[in-house]
């Protein structure tokens, strides 16, 4: 494969991928190494990947190559590549979370969602980049280099997880895992043109992934399609024992809803506080189309207020940057990770001190400083008490809106994807990016983002916002199917063998 260039193997989704595999079209090792070549070429340009896992990866995809020709009934994804997010844990390779303070770390056990990746015979092609701890929208504050836009290489991902976004909107790999904590899965999704899935929380197990805010942190799946999401999702579901928070009861039929997509007489809700001053025009001209065309569909479309969405914001950087502060705390040099100054000279608290002011990026420092200053005595109540009761308030608002309607709809982003450096020292305004995704990961409910077009001015993706009652995650694939049908999968146009200076991947590329 000549640089620049798609192999037409890696072109199809996910499902067309796996139904090649199963008939004997394709090798397993002939697509991993597709996929691998494919990241040669463009990734030092994307730089969406942390680490790669070559060898292992067609090892792997030769097994499960030779367990076809024996005759074995094999899982429906079995042999297609996947992505992991630098956060879940998968023996053999770093997890970094794109921090120093971990840099080089080799988990000693595999998250529960990477395992069950494996047992359904997918093919684990690396990690890939994040925000440092998954704490960011654009996927800048990665610790080692930022990932670029497919779609415009001087343009922002999204983040948390641009990585995943990125790699496969670059067509790198056909599926990859993220996790979501105010919208790190559906606003790279957004700005990247590809599909994103925050499930029900406590519908995918948490074990194994570095948490960053327990209450609101969940794995979902990433892919270019909605069916390819749902299977993906299917892989990843179901009830872990080692998660607290797991969800006893099996998932709903996502992957026949995704294939049906007959939206006829669903009430479908526009939710009124998700849009108008700060929202992109273009932005807006999309959603509407995505409306009306829902409408053509067979929806009834009406108008839902949730007022204290206005609000979820400011509740969210309360809890989360609290909740994080605790999580982190485990990160003192003292049991695994980074430690620097341990010379002998300076006590332990010293050495704590100057490991995190070195393993920590700039803003992680600023979250753990405003949590813990949140949870602090005398300001507990007034900052994190109070932002708790807003969450409630949040998640009564959605339960009287889907007393109206089955589903609610916004914009997933206010805007399309910025400009690399553009709001690193805007803090505010990187946050107001996941304006529309927060209030779903307060109240825990499910919700999916689907690319509904390009906008006029800058020919960038937009995405489409849909969110379901707990626990009706089906209803999402329903919803995003239809919106699909109208809105064909896009694929970038960039030239992404344009070299850039000093970018690199880590690892092997073997």
């Amino acid at each position: 494969m000549t640089a620049g260039t798609i192999e037409p193997m890696i072109e199809g989704t996910a499902a067309e991928l796996a139904q090649a595999l199963a008939a004997g079209e394709i090798s397993s090792v002939e697509l991993t190494q597709a996929c691998l070549d494919r990241i040669a070429a463009v990734d030092p340009q994307v730089q969406a990947f942390l680490a790669l896992d070559g060898e292992r990866a067609l090892a792997r995809a030769l097994m499960i190559d030779d367990q076809r020709a024996a005759g074995a009934t094999l899982p429906p994804l079995a042999g297609v590549p996947v992505a992991v997010k630098d956060s879940f844990t998968y023996t053999g390779l770093p997890t970094t979370c794109a921090s120093r303070i971990l840099d080089g770390w080799l988990p000693p056990y595999n998250a529960t969602v990477v395992q069950r990746l494996i047992d359904a015979g997918l093919v684990i092609i690396g990690k890939t980049n994040l925000d440092e701890f998954a704490m960011g929208s654009s996927t800048e504050n990665s610790a080692f280099f930022p990932t670029r836009n497919p779609w415009d290489l001087e343009r922002v991902p999204g983040g948390s997880g641009g990585g995943s976004a990125a790699c496969l909107a670059a067509a790198e790999v056909p599926l990859a895992i993220g996790s979501d904590t105010g919208g790190s899965i559906r606003q790279p999704a957004a700005l990247t043109g590809t599909v994103g899935v925050k499930p029900t929380y406590g519908g995918t197990s948490r074990y194994g992934l570095v948490a960053m805010a327990s209450s609101l942190d969940q794995p979902g799946p990433c892919a270019r399609t909605v069916l390819d999401a749902a299977l993906l999702h299917q892989v990843m579901a179901g009830h872990d024992p080692m998660d607290s928070t797991s969800i006893d009861q099996p998932p709903p039929d996502i992957i026949a809803a995704a294939r049906s997509g007959d939206v006829k007489g669903l009430r479908i809700g526009v939710v009124e506080e998700l849009g108008g001053d700060g929202y992109a025009p273009s932005v807006v001209r999309r959603f509407q189309e995505a409306v009306a065309a829902l409408t053509a569909a067979g929806a009834e479309v009406v108008s839902v207020s949730c007022p204290h969405f206005h609000q979820a914001l400011a509740a969210y950087y309360l809890i989360m940057p609290s909740e994080a502060s605790s999580n982190l705390a485990r990160f003192d040099a003292m049991r695994y990770g980074l430690r620097v100054g341990d010379d002998g000279l300076n006590s332990v608290e010293q050495v704590m001190r100057l490991t995190r002011g070195e393993g920590f990026g700039p803003e992680v420092k600023r979250r753990v400083i405003l949590g813990t200053y949140a949870l602090s005595a005398g300001y507990y109540e007034a900052y994190y008490g109070s932002a708790q009761k807003v969450r409630s308030l949040i998640i009564d608002d959605f339960n009287r809106a889907f007393e109206q309607v089955d589903v609610l709809v916004s914009p997933t982003s206010p805007t399309t994807a910025w400009r690399l450096g553009e709001r690193v020292d805007d803090p505010l305004a990187m946050y107001k990016a996941d304006l529309c995704t927060i209030p779903s990961n307060l109240a825990g409910n499910a919700a999916l983002s689907v690319p509904v077009g390009l906008s006029d001015d800058d020919h960038l993706p937009v995405g489409f916002h849909i969110m379901a009652p707990p626990l009706c995650d089906d209803r999402l694939y329903l919803v995003g199917a239809a919106v699909e049908r109208a809105f064909p999968p896009l694929r970038p146009a960039t030239d992404l063998t344009r070299p850039l200076p000093g970018a690199a991947v880590k690892g092997s590329q073997a």
